[in-house]
């Protein structure tokens, strides 16, 4: 039987999440996906509904997963208040590659391909059906959580999450890597809750090695020609430590005065893991709170994560293992989102070049 004869779940479920996630705040419906597609003359909403069917699924022809790549490869499909599909020769530059990339993945939903497994040119965030997923965290350390009420166990007002260290760039994360991974089972912990069975598993680590005990493991074990130094005391910020022309470079933050941050550096790793060959490890670090962010969302931020994506598949090729350390600036205390693409935004990655 053909792929169109054997429609797969996957792909229901992420027309469904097109439709409800990519652009939350617009609260797209059914009905105006069956108007936008038909034109003048409009699907049945029932047929649309079917297409999101996990569990009776009715895999859409090639013409409607085009319509499908090309009205959410924009948001300016939501202009003037109607949804509609742009013609294709009206979107940008960018919004072709998304549409492209868009369409590239559901026609392998379709046929059951996985393009996006770890080192294709799609979605590295995007991992084999069945493989379990394990984002660590380090805890935060019991001098910043010691006279947090919702930090203590003991308390009535106790909240989990709130004895994480980096929990914004863990909520970015888990929120996208569930999303591209709905047959999968994707878990977060902190490094002192991971046990043996999760060290096999596809490991994500977030933060560095100054309060992440995993993250310090796994970098001893990497062959990684990047070293984090880490904040001996207040005066000392750290960096990111590499050889440059034979000689050795630090990547430091830069704080003002009066101690705010300016600009953090991030860090990003991918690997094969050292605990299981035939699964990955990814380290997302920065010296602050604000460069771990910057080194998820290069890949996660909607604005960007396109663009960045399309520059590691260019600039590594199929190389098992790349890193990228890049500038994080601060603005109005808030980290900006790293774009790769810009040259003084990278300030270091390895390999040299894609083998």
């Amino acid at each position: 039987m053909s792929p169109v004869q054997q429609p797969r779940p996957a792909l229901a479920r992420r027309l469904r999440a097109l439709r409800e996630t990519l652009w939350p705040d617009a609260g797209i419906t059914q009905g105006q996906l069956a108007q936008a597609f038909g034109g003048n003359k409009p699907l049945s909403i029932s047929l649309i509904s079917s297409w999101e069917n996990a569990d009776k699924p009715v895999a859409p022809p090639t013409k409607r997963l085009e319509a499908y790549a090309t009205l959410f490869a924009t948001r300016r499909s939501l202009d003037g208040g109607t949804l509609r599909v742009l013609p294709v020769h009206e979107l940008t530059d960018g919004e072709r590659t998304r549409r492209k990339e868009l369409l590239e993945e559901l026609l392998g939903l379709r046929e059951g391909r996985h393009l996006g497994a770890p080192g294709s040119a799609r979605d590295i965030w995007t991992f084999d059906e069945d493989q379990n997923i394990t984002i660590v965290c380090a805890r935060l350390p019991e001098k910043y959580r010691q006279h947090l009420s919702y930090a203590d166990s003991e308390s009535a007002d106790f909240v989990s999450l709130y004895t994480y260290a980096d929990p914004d760039a863990l909520i970015e994360l888990f929120g996208h890597i569930r999303s591209r991974n709905p047959d999968n089972n994707v878990k977060f912990c902190t490094s002192e809750e991971l046990t043996a069975d999760d060290y096999t598993s596809h490991l994500v680590l977030l933060g560095g090695v100054d309060w992440n005990s995993v993250t310090r493991d796994v970098i001893e074990r990497v062959d990684l020609p990047v070293e984090q130094v880490g904040r001996a005391d207040d005066a000392e910020h750290g960096g990111f430590r590499v050889q440059q022309d034979g000689r050795p470079k630090l990547f430091e933050p830069k704080l003002d005065r009066r101690g705010h941050l300016l600009e953090d550096v991030a860090h990003f790793y991918r690997g094969e893991s050292p605990f299981n060959r035939k699964r990955t490890v990814t380290v997302c670090n920065g010296m602050y709170g604000r460069g771990t962010l910057g080194a998820v969302r290069a890949l996660t931020d909607a604005r960007f994560r396109d663009r960045n994506t399309a520059h590691v598949h260019e600039r590594f090729g199929d190389v098992e293992s790349f890193s990228i350390i890049s500038r994080v600036p601060v603005v109005g205390g808030q980290g900006l989102t790293p774009d790769w693409t810009l040259e003084e935004n990278r300030l270091h990655e390895w390999p040299e070049a894609a083998e």
